[in-house]
């Protein structure tokens, strides 16, 4: 017993120590950019790029990504709009075509499955999918960032075959009950679904966050770009002095390091998807299905 005990006990020891070692080696480069961001241009040049604890903060980088404020929260509601209204629609189509993807007596339903897969091998291509937007008169609109992704198909198989795995009795009971499809989906699957929905809703709230290579196709207007988009052109600025860095280094006395200027951008991009994180991560983990079907 006492072997056993001083097995387990060991067990746990290494189990913390291993546990201990990954949380350092994940939090230590997350620290050093946020520490970066807060260096000077003559530290840089003293000490290096991997700095940990800087000898004096320099708030240069923020000011200089901040130093149009107008700019900044046009770029910030923008970005917002896509993500709130992006993903929204995400789910609501996604969640839609899955449920009747899922359902056994769709007439055409392998036809149907087999045109979703095929997107996920080919797609039109950057000059048909430009003029499709073109054409439906989606240049220079908030919209062209939201309705050409509007489905992931990877996401989409995952809906449909999460749906598909909630026991029938439960629809059936349902049927019994007098509900039709659209109560079935609301009031029996959907409530059941929530750690799927919240996992799906976070990739499409991060795709939506991080890009901006669509934006930059899409969008020729400057009060419709996303933030990605604006701290990119300011990391483009910090980094080659032109025209558009000038006019951000006069409201500075010092001009920060290209290497503050990224690390302060990607602070500020990371640091809204950290706060919402945790508040989702709970359903990665919850049984869904515990307690459903009982007997």
């Amino acid at each position: 017993m006492r072997k056993k005990l001083s097995g387990e006990a060991v067990f746990q020891v290494v189990d913390i120590l291993l546990m201990c070692l990954f949380i350092f080696l994940i939090i230590i480069p997350i620290f050093t950019v946020v520490m970066t961001s807060f260096v000077s241009e003559a530290e840089i040049a003293r000490r290096g790029t991997f700095i940990i604890v800087p000898e004096k903060f320099d708030f240069s980088a923020y000011k200089m990504l901040f130093a149009s404020g107008k700019n900044i929260v046009r770029a910030y509601s923008n970005t917002l709009f896509r993500v709130i209204v992006g993903t929204g629609l995400n789910l609501m189509v996604t969640i839609s075509l899955a449920y009747g993807l899922s359902k056994d007596n769709l007439k055409g339903k392998t036809v149907i499955t087999g045109f979703v897969f095929f997107t996920m091998l080919f797609s039109g291509g950057l000059i048909p999918t430009f003029i499709l937007v073109k054409g439906l008169g989606l240049i220079d609109s908030r919209w062209s960032m939201v309705l050409p992704c509007l489905v992931n198909t990877w996401n989409l198989l995952i809906m449909r075959n999460f749906f598909y795995a909630i026991p029938k009795s439960l629809e059936e009971a349902a049927v019994i009950d007098g509900a039709n499809d659209i109560q079935i989906l609301t009031k029996v699957v959907l409530p059941l679904s929530k750690a799927s929905i919240a996992t799906i809703g976070l990739f499409y709230a991060v795709s939506h966050w991080n890009a901006w290579f669509d934006a930059m196709l899409y969008i020729n207007k400057t009060p419709l770009l996303p933030m990605q988009n604006i701290l990119r052109n300011i990391i483009t600025a910090a980094s080659s002095i032109g025209d558009l860095g000038a006019e951000a280094y006069n409201s500075l006395d010092v001009v920060p390091p290209s290497q503050s200027i990224r690390a302060a951008t990607i602070v500020i991009t990371t640091l809204p998807i950290l706060v919402v994180y945790p508040f989702v991560q709970k359903y990665f983990v919850k049984g869904v299905m515990v307690g459903s079907v009982k007997g």
